[in-house]
């Protein structure tokens, strides 16, 4: 300023032999025209300040704790270093926009501010970068639930955890007071929210190499790669900016639960490509393909009837999978697992981790398929069943099932038969749960066989009393016995006898002799009519027993009145043919004179 205030001097239109040095030095210098076109010249060295505007102003220097900007005033405004930490390349001589809040202070310091004068401009950049695809400059503040809170010019962004990269991110907090490249993905302009994406900048790239990698691949081609994420289904693997699948089943030739069995995050690994989509971008990736399949190096004299050992890896309802060699499984089908004809589930014999002896019941190497059999190494307990279990023998049985229609007995481990519900009991039951239970023991009898189809019919009610005999002689036909009616319904009653039993009489036997109808809870004397074995069933009436003993005593009244009548006609028949006798000898006489 001095140096200025020289060479204006200098430059004065007066003479230096003419200028008054005392005036100068007592701070009178200039005074009148000159003093005025002096201060003038000295304002046109400045730029106008306006408050309460944006401007753009130079870096002028630059420290930890602030930033030095001049925008042409009488002085240079401070600015807090954080509010340029979304720019880390800021440097002197950068022209950046400040809001002017105060042309000069109380101390006559100039008052500005880099944050607010983004702020007025940054909603209309933000939507100009979010139409133009552009890329900008974010800077990660702080972590939050579900993602970060990013700056971008000036407005707080949301970064959500799935754009923060193409790979899993495990620890979010690295990328904290990170300064980023994003890309605007969407603006709600109602409430002036932001959501930025690196993710998507990175697919772009990723894309780019994904397709220039594409173009190059063969099928059965060997590459390397970095195992970049394992799921339960398969495992991604980084070719170099470009992922693969690695799909479970193509893992190992044996069969595993879970990939993390034969790779490991970030291990390096050879892959062969075995399919590529250029269209969806997809590569498939194998693993086992690089070693020779195990069925290929299986014993060339294993045979159908070899015994082998194995491992059980997997159990389904139908059977049981079981490796001999590692990648050669065969299949034990649960109907070869035991002699039994009942219908089992794998389960109820075998389990994951078993190791068994079984048989090979049939070997395709071309289609590198083998069944095997647990059954066939114990001996079949049907080709001697007759010898051990005669028809007509009694034996016990534990009740292994209980259906609607009958109870399964076991006599023996793979020797089942079934007792029919209508022969458990002499009695009618309503279901085979009334008697037993699943566990029970039974005392069966041996009714008949079927050895082509392992079957075997057994009864229980044979081997007891049957209580019908004993109602044939309690309760005879004709006899007549005292009952309560229990019950009525639309058909008939059912009668109790004075023992428990039931018997029934339909609505037409239950007329009591005064006309009216016999009603539940009444005593009366009943007949029987009929004992049915067939159906277990007592027919009983009430009207036979008073309408009898009316038709015996008419009968009885009539028989009496033939004998009258019969005696009568008797008498009349004698007395006739006595007259006929006597007027015969009268008529003899008057013929011989007499």
């Amino acid at each position: 300023m001095a140096e200025e205030l020289k060479n204006t001097v200098l430059n004065a239109s007066v003479a230096p032999e003419e200028f008054d040095w005392a005036a100068f030095e007592g701070g009178d210098v200039y005074g009148g025209e000159d003093k005025g076109a002096i201060e003038e010249a000295y304002d046109k060295t400045f730029s106008k300040v306006v408050e309460n505007e944006v401007v753009t102003g130079e870096v002028t220097a630059i420290n930890k704790r602030e930033v030095i900007v001049s925008i042409g005033g009488k002085s240079e405004g401070v600015i807090s270093a954080p509010e340029f930490r979304y720019n880390p390349d800021l440097k002197v001589g950068d022209k950046v926009e400040v809001y002017v809040e105060s042309a000069e202070d109380k101390k006559g310091q100039l008052i500005i501010s880099h944050k607010k004068a983004r702020a007025l401009k940054s909603w209309d950049r933000v939507n100009e970068a979010y139409n133009s695809g552009e890329v900008v400059k974010g800077f990660v503040k702080t972590r939050t639930k579900g993602g970060m809170i990013v700056d971008v010019f000036g407005i707080e962004a949301f970064l959500p955890g799935s754009q923060i990269d193409i790979k899993p991110i495990r620890d979010y907090d690295v990328y904290v007071n990170q300064t980023i490249d994003f890309k605007i993905i969407k603006i709600n302009q109602e409430f002036r929210n932001v959501v930025v994406s690196h993710k998507a900048l990175l697919e772009a790239e990723q894309e780019q190499k994904r397709a220039e990698l594409i173009g190059k691949l063969e099928k059965g081609q060997v590459l390397e790669g970095t195992v970049k994420n394992i799921t339960n289904y398969g495992v991604f693997v980084d070719l170099g900016g470009v992922d693969g699948l690695i799909h479970i089943t193509d893992l190992s030739w044996g069969r595993i639960n879970h990939p993390e069995e034969v790779v490991s995050l970030d291990e390096k690994i050879k892959v062969v490509v075995l399919d590529f989509n250029e269209q969806q971008k997809r590569i498939a990736l194998g693993l086992k393909q690089l070693s020779a399949h195990p069925w290929d190096s299986l014993d060339e004299n294993l045979k159908v009837g070899d015994k082998v050992k194995g491992k059980v890896v997997l159990i389904a309802d139908y059977g049981a999978f079981v490796e001999i060699e590692p990648g050669v499984e065969g299949l034990i089908h649960v109907s070869e697992m035991s002699w039994s004809p009942r219908l089992h589930s794998a389960q109820e014999f075998l389990k994951v981790g078993d190791e068994v002896e079984a048989q090979i019941l049939t070997l395709d190497r071309e289609a590198r398929k083998m069944s095997l059999g647990l059954k066939q190494l114990t001996a079949n307990p049907w080709e001697s069943i007759r010898e051990k279990y005669p028809v007509g023998s009694k034996q016990v049985a534990v009740v292994r099932n209980v259906t609607n229609f009958g109870v399964f007995a076991e006599l023996e481990d793979g020797v089942e038969g079934l007792v029919h519900i209508s022969d458990l009991s002499w009695n009618k039951i309503k279901h085979p749960s009334e008697m037993v239970s699943v566990g029970d023991k039974l005392d069966v009898q041996i009714l008949d066989f079927d050895e082509a189809n392992h079957k075997l019919s057994l009864g229980h009610k044979q081997l007891l009393p049957n209580p019908w005999d004993e109602l044939e002689a309690k309760f005879p036909v004709d006899s007549v016995v005292e009952g309560t009616i229990a019950s009525i319904s639309d058909k008939g009653a059912t009668i109790t006898l004075a023992d428990g039993t039931e018997g029934f009489a339909f609505n037409r036997e239950l007329v009591k002799e005064d006309g009216k109808q016999a009603v539940a809870g009444e005593t009366l004397p009943f007949k029987v009519l009929e004992l049915r074995r067939s159906t277990r069933r007592i027919l009983l009436s009430h009207v036979r027993t008073y309408a009898e003993a009316k038709e015996r005593a008419v009968a009885a009244e009539s028989d009496n009145t033939k004998k009258a009548v019969k005696k009568i006609n008797s008498n009349i028949e004698k007395t006739t043919l006595g007259d006929i006798d006597a007027l015969a000898a009268l008529k003899d006489k008057l013929e011989k004179g007499e």
